[in-house]
């Protein structure tokens, strides 16, 4: 019997990509039916469906699961959910297309076809009202923001069957792990207590912290990475791997790390957003997410704690993954180590303030990186990478 924590309002998951022995016919099937554009947020919940990691939905949203979920975090049927999945389209588009109709997802940038929407509704959404619940805000200058009110003014739901899941198990091989993988390889290890820790970025020391913190009270580390868009500036995924594995290799104990990634592309929804990792990291198995200083955040957006706070305003049973909230870390020289807010009495000027903007910034402008602040096998990975970028 498995001691993981079950999969978010499931007996089992819910994966959404069809078997490999009926994609050719339903390909087929799909190339001559009316073609709907996903935009680069909506292919990657696509493929979060895909993969199972949005179990237990079976597609994109209906207009009353899209209000309960912006406005309450609920679904029709009670289930918590924190941020409306939703697929839009053109107006144009939408006056074409009848209830009950089958149509094949393509993506918006390369045209690729990944899936077949069976429409069940079509609606219209207050795209204000979803961005002040979701982001609590409506400036356009927020990315999420500016995704939900440039989408299309009509949205379709309904059941969603997956054809493909993009570049992902191909570019990312050893990296890409679906929910029923990450499960399979922690009861291979004999872990039920395992913490996710999120990130888009190299790990720095603040990261490499705040992960020990986890391993010591659970059995293992997810090191889950976004695999999907990224802000400008951020490092490409491929770099990030190579410099996280520096950093597991050489400075944490063998056996108590696993290093995946995963399709999604983040919202930077702050305190929401940290429910939905939170949520789907229950369907990989994880029965804890670290939850650090301003955990998806973008800018000055939200408070540095509001996605620890949030987690306290849940009706008990919303969900089974915890959060490990642990306060800012920094490096204090008067410690002589990395320590955070709760068990360093020193000064702000004996603490030095570890964030990957400054990272970058340090790269960018050739100052030196030290130890303190990342590791040394960590900063020759990532400087190689900026040498190449300053060389094009």
């Amino acid at each position: 019997m498995s001691k993981l924590v079950p999969p978010h309002g499931a007996d089992s998951l819910k994966p959404l990509l069809l078997p490999e022995a009926e994609r050719a016919e339903e390909t087929d099937r799909a190339m001559r039916l009316k073609q709907v554009p996903l935009s680069s947020r909506e292919v990657s919940d696509l493929f979060m469906l895909g993969m199972g990691a949005y179990t237990p939905l079976d597609g994109f949203m209906g207009e009353a699961d899209w209000r309960g979920c912006t406005e309450n975090m609920t679904l029709t049927n009670g289930l918590f959910w924190p941020i409306p999945i939703t697929l839009s389209c053109a107006q144009e588009l939408g006056n074409s297309i009848d209830i009950g109709e089958d149509l094949a997802l393509v993506d918006g940038e390369g045209g690729e076809l990944l899936g077949i929407l069976t429409v069940e509704e079509k609606y219209t959404i207050d795209r204000e009202f979803e961005c002040s619940h979701v982001f609590r805000t409506t400036d356009s200058s927020h990315p999420g923001v500016n995704k939900v009110m440039s989408q299309g003014p009509v949205n379709l739901g309904g059941p969603v069957r997956t054809l493909s899941e993009g570049p992902f198990p191909e570019t990312y091989g050893g990296l890409y792990h679906r929910p029923a993988e990450t499960r399979a390889m922690f009861l291979e290890k004999g872990w039920s207590k395992v913490a996710a820790f999120q990130t888009r970025n190299p790990m720095h020391r603040s990261h490499e912290y705040l992960a020990k913190i986890a391993i010591e009270i659970c059995d293992g580390v997810l090191i889950h990475q976004v695999l999907g868009a990224l802000k400008p500036g951020d490092i490409p995924a491929e770099v990030r791997v190579e410099a996280i594995d520096a950093l597991v290799n050489n400075y944490f104990v063998r056996g108590t790390i696993v290093q995946s990634g995963y399709p999604i592309e983040m919202r930077y929804a702050g305190p929401r957003e940290a429910l939905l990792h939170a949520v789907f990291r229950q369907n990989f198995g994880c029965s804890h997410l670290v939850v650090g200083r301003d955990h998806a955040g973008v800018g000055d957006y939200y408070g540095p704690y509001d996605a620890h706070h949030i987690f306290d305003t849940l009706k008990a049973g919303s969900m089974q993954t915890e959060p490990l909230k642990i306060d800012i870390t920094f490096f204090c020289y008067k410690c002589n180590g990395m320590a955070t807010g709760r068990t360093c009495p020193h000064e702000s000027g004996d603490r030095l303030a570890i964030s990957g903007t400054r990272l970058r910034e340090m790269f960018a402008d050739g100052e030196p990186i030290p130890p303190e602040f990342s590791r040394p096998e960590v900063v020759e990975v990532l400087r190689d990478y900026y040498d190449g970028v300053s060389r094009q």
